[in-house]
């Protein structure tokens, strides 16, 4: 057994985070030659990375999950607790509404498992603001309650962003679960049913790609355009854009990378395919993510990592201050490859 595959012995969800970036910094020969992200930056005149303008709020609601996908770099689950707490989601409202954010982006876990969810979008919503309910679907499918939410969703105009693996059950299961893409499917068409995702009426639905294995996603645009073929032609669903973004080295995914021997590979195939254009436009320079405890990160893959922002800039979301966040440095690490490789990587898709 090498020593990567003891500390996952040790820790099998590779829970924390300063394994984990052990093990993508310096745990085999390979990876200890690899260039430093920084280089990287710093050859393409982007070092030190820093903000242009903050424009989107992304909130971590809690870790509380109906799935445990394979995939998950929260390593979201039903047996996790965490959620934010009234006193942080007030702080939320207070730095959204006195400053220019135009976007809140609302993430977990399963957002709609907080109990505040419902609470908290009725006191940000407005006409000009853009709220994102970034949703795993199946949850829509479970009890009563849940199967109310996408007729909130409608009142509220939020803009529903939906995991699904591929556009058939096979793949969408093993990545996510027996019964995942039926479920999904479900959802999908009660969306439909209300307008999501249908031309003119301005209620957005979009999916999110994830690659199933050690490879980076395909052309967006291309698999967007198959998305919709088959979706429509085997279910008569409709949505608006596809969005595809590479998995990150970290939490269940860098679990797989290790015990399916692909780490390194997968190290090397991010650094060859860096990609300066992608590097400019990654979403940590528009974005501020909180994670449930208040605190302010970068991206919620350096939340997930305990990477801190830069303790120069304001740290909590009590704190929060528009200025000095815009002045801070941009934290990165090895990880950092994954959002730069190829075509470029965000929370909204491809960003060449």
């Amino acid at each position: 057994m090498n020593k990567v595959h003891s500390l996952i012995s040790r820790d099998h969800s590779l829970a924390d985070p300063e394994t984990q970036l052990h093990i993508i910094n310096q745990d085999t020969p390979l990876l200890c030659t690899l260039p430093r992200f920084e280089q990287m930056l710093e050859q393409t005149g982007l070092w030190p990375l820093r903000p242009a303008q903050i424009e989107i709020l992304q909130i971590n609601l809690g870790y509380m999950c109906n799935m445990t996908c394979k995939h998950c770099h929260v390593d979201a689950g039903p047996d996790r607790t965490e959620m934010m707490s009234r006193e942080n989601l007030e702080a939320c409202i207070d730095a959204i509404e006195t400053s220019d954010i135009h976007t809140i982006d609302l993430t977990g876990g399963a957002p709609e498992m907080h109990p505040d969810f419902q609470w908290f979008v009725e006191r940000i919503s407005r006409p000009d603001r853009k709220i994102i309910v970034r949703s795993n679907l199946t949850i829509l499918t479970t009890t009563q309650k849940y199967r109310a939410f996408p007729e909130f969703f409608k009142k509220h105009g939020l803009e529903v962003t939906c995991s699904l693996p591929f556009y058939n059950k096979y793949t969408t299961d093993r990545q996510r679960g027996e019964g995942t893409y039926d479920r999904s499917i479900e959802a999908l068409k009660r969306l439909n049913d209300l307008g999501y995702g249908r031309p003119g009426t301005g209620l957005e639905l979009n999916l999110v790609y994830n690659p199933a294995g050690a490879f980076l996603p395909p052309d967006q645009s291309e698999l967007e355009s198959e998305f919709k073929k088959n979706l429509r032609e085997k279910h008569g669903v409709e949505f608006n854009q596809l969005f595809t973004i590479t998995n990150l080295p970290i939490s269940r995914y860098l679990e797989f990378l290790v015990m399916s021997g692909n780490l390194e590979e997968y190290m090397e195939k991010l650094v060859n395919a860096y990609n300066p254009a992608a590097a400019e436009g990654v979403m940590c320079r528009n974005t501020i993510s909180v994670n449930w405890q208040g605190y302010l990160f970068d991206c919620d893959f350096n939340q997930m990592l305990a990477i801190p922002i830069d303790d120069n800039s304001a740290t909590h979301i009590r704190d929060f201050d528009v200025y000095r966040l815009t002045e801070r440095q941009i934290q990165v690490n090895q990880h950092c490859f994954g959002c730069t490789a190829g075509a470029g990587s965000s929370c909204g898709g491809a960003t060449t």
